[in-house]
């Protein structure tokens, strides 16, 4: 019986000489982040402010960049622009449309370009600006720089 419990304490030391350093290695458990907070979207009418949109055609395609800030004191759900073009007429020929992909923030930046196939008969364009709870209205200013996104 002497001799059992010898390999038995043996074993033992051995297990614990070898996970000595695993468990000396493990990492404390890392302080969890403050839960975010949930705000809740605008409704009815938002404000923004955006630059004169800049169109250009690139390689045959018609390029539009926006540069659009919120303005409204609480975020923009849903956001979405849409461009329309026109031809002399007063027809449709086609048009582009931006989704934001989450809330756009109070005082974020962001860019919006439009791309559409090049048509000969383009003419004059319109952008309508509209979320999920309501209308948006546009006040155009000379210039905003992009805020890089929060996560």
């Amino acid at each position: 019986m002497n001799r059992l419990s010898q390999r038995m304490l043996a074993t033992v030391a051995a297990f614990g000489v070898l996970l000595a350093p695993v468990a000396a290695q493990t990492p404390a458990p890392a302080a969890q982040p403050a839960p975010r907070k949930l705000i809740s979207p605008q409704r009815g009418e938002a404000n923004i402010e955006i630059t004169k949109p800049d169109t250009k055609v690139v390689s045959g395609e018609v390029v539009t960049v926006i540069m659009v800030k919120n303005v409204s004191p609480s975020p923009i759900a849903g956001f979405k622009v849409e461009e329309n073009w026109y031809d002399k007429a007063n027809n449709p020929v086609g048009g582009g449309v931006y989704r934001h992909a989450r809330p756009l923030m109070p005082n974020e930046v962001i860019r919006v370009e439009l791309k559409i196939p090049r048509r000969p008969t383009m003419n004059t364009n319109q952008y309508q600006f509209t979320h999920a709870n309501g209308t948006v209205k546009p006040k155009v200013v000379p210039k905003l720089e992009a805020t890089p996104p929060t996560s």
